[in-house]
């Protein structure tokens, strides 16, 4: 923890301390490869099994929801099915992306919309400002920040916006008496639990319930009602943790290691009339989003119009040029790109799989180990399943599309509602989080505090296990309530 310096006194004003990457420590160890590189590895791998797997097939009826669903114990080997050519391998990509174009650009929109957010920094402002409230009042610090963070992180789905708080968080818990661990636990746990914990999360809950056949946003009451609990799991986790380091410095996992050198100090921006006036615009649009999911069944095209709109008032009470306007707007969504080009590589996997007619036999084989089990057991395995898998895929749209085409039938014939298939996968993307090292978040964030990956994972195993174990209890009692 030495060599960082308060940039001023504490209470008067925080410094946001930016990033040099000069300066920064970064974890050392095994280096995942890039995402995309693992989807484009998965899709060869979804070829092969086209031309190694015998084709087959569920019959599918329309339940009582309106929702095409598989029919258990009708599945039927497919004879006759010619193989792919390896061209198809290529092809996928392009008509992988014209089929999940609405989601596409409902991401690219959503992009936009907090790209001009950003740049009247509204939401660096607040949070830097909502933390200086609490200087000398760790308790009030832990459980307030972790809040505001999982409110964020649950609804407009922020994640990169943390990065730099880090350095506020680190210089403003010194003076406290606590450690890097502790202030960077503020923010990657807040985060984690709000991805895991989710009420209205774009990005990663209304992907994967547009792809199990529900309307985005559905089932809100239920995620709200389990929101607070897992992120009361959060906080005592983070709160007795400060309270031993406290009590007894050397209990600190990084007590002998050396920190980061301390990036340049620069003010942060102050809140004024503006940008007060933007965070009332984000939470009117939130209460606009959760009163057409709740009230008028909105879908994606009305999903996106609302963060347009918003894109627009947001742009034009900050007094934007309509050119600063539309150029940042296409910033923000070029930003995205990359998320939008997983999209597209995971929607290729479940495309070569159907194209293939192996996507029911996958499903089959999954499936038969868990028809002779409870529908309880079945859903805690999803999980396991889930969890698993954000270990190599990160992406949390991504995720979505790459495992929710199998989990989602999977459900039909094992007895579980879909809308507790989307819960698995939640849970597992968003929890697994806290220690996945293909999470760019975390990497950073830690390397930014000079947290070695391996003293940080003495912190975060721990809260993982018993997050994915209250997860474990909340998928029986979804399962058992029949949660839709």
């Amino acid at each position: 923890m030495g060599g960082m310096k308060l940039p001023v006194t504490i209470p008067n004003t925080i410094k946001v301390l930016t990033m040099n990457p000069s300066k920064v420590h970064t974890p050392r160890g095994f280096r995942m490869p890039d995402t995309l590189v693992l989807l484009f590895f998965l899709m060869v791998v979804a070829l092969g099994l086209t031309w190694v797997l015998p084709a087959g097939s569920y019959d599918t009826t329309i339940n009582e929801a309106g929702r095409e669903v598989v029919v258990a114990g009708t599945y039927a080997v497919v004879d006759e099915v010619e193989p792919l050519p390896p061209w198809a391998l290529f092809t996928a990509v392009p008509r992988a992306m014209v089929s999940a174009a609405d989601i596409i650009f409902f991401v690219l929109i959503i992009g936009g919309a907090l790209g001009i957010i950003r740049k009247t920094e509204a939401i660096e402002a607040f949070l830097s400002g909502f933390i200086e409230r609490f200087v000398h009042r760790p308790a009030l610090l832990i459980a307030a920040g972790m809040f505001v963070v999982a409110m964020a992180s649950a609804t407009l789905g922020i994640a990169e916006e943390y990065i730099p708080l880090a350095a506020i968080l680190i210089a403003l818990c010194r003076a406290m008496n606590m450690d890097a661990v502790a202030a960077v636990g503020i923010l990657l746990c807040g985060n984690a639990i709000g991805y895991g914990a989710t009420l209205i999360n774009p990005f990663t809950l209304f992907i994967a319930q547009d792809i199990s056949g529900l309307q985005p946003g559905s089932g809100l009451v239920f995620r709200a009602a389990i929101f607070l609990p897992f992120l009361a799991i959060g906080i005592h986790h983070v709160w007795r943790y400060t309270v031993k380091v406290q009590a007894d410095p050397a209990a600190s996992y990084v007590a002998g290691v050396q920190a980061a050198q301390p990036p340049d100090a620069v003010e942060h921006p102050p809140m004024n009339g503006t940008r007060i006036s933007v965070i009332a615009l984000v939470l009117v649009a939130l209460a606009a989003l959760v009163y057409g999911i709740t009230q008028r069944g909105w879908y994606l095209n009305e999903l996106g119009a609302v963060f347009l709109v918003l894109a627009i008032v947001v742009g034009l009470v900050a007094k934007f040029s309509l050119n600063d306007m539309a150029q940042t707007f296409s910033k923000g969504a070029a930003e995205l790109a990359g998320t939008a080009m997983l999209i597209g590589f995971a929607r290729a996997i479940a495309l070569l799989l159907e194209d293939g007619q192996v996507l029911h036999t996958i499903v089959y084989a999954l499936s038969e180990p868990l028809i002779g089990l409870p529908p309880e057991g079945s859903a805690v395995g999803m999980l396991g399943i889930q969890s698993l898998i954000n270990l190599l895929v990160n992406s949390g749209s991504g995720q979505a599309f790459l495992t929710m085409p199998l989990m989602a039938p999977i459900g039909d014939l094992v007895g579980i509602e879909r809308q507790v298939s989307v819960l698995a996968y939640h849970f597992g993307d968003g929890f697994v989080n806290l220690v996945s090292p293909t999470n760019v978040v975390l990497m950073s964030i830690i390397g930014i505090a000079g947290i070695p990956y391996q003293r940080w994972l003495k912190f975060a195993l721990p809260l993982l296990l018993k997050l994915l174990l209250a997860a474990a209890v909340v998928m029986v009692i979804a399962v058992r309530i029949g949660y839709q």
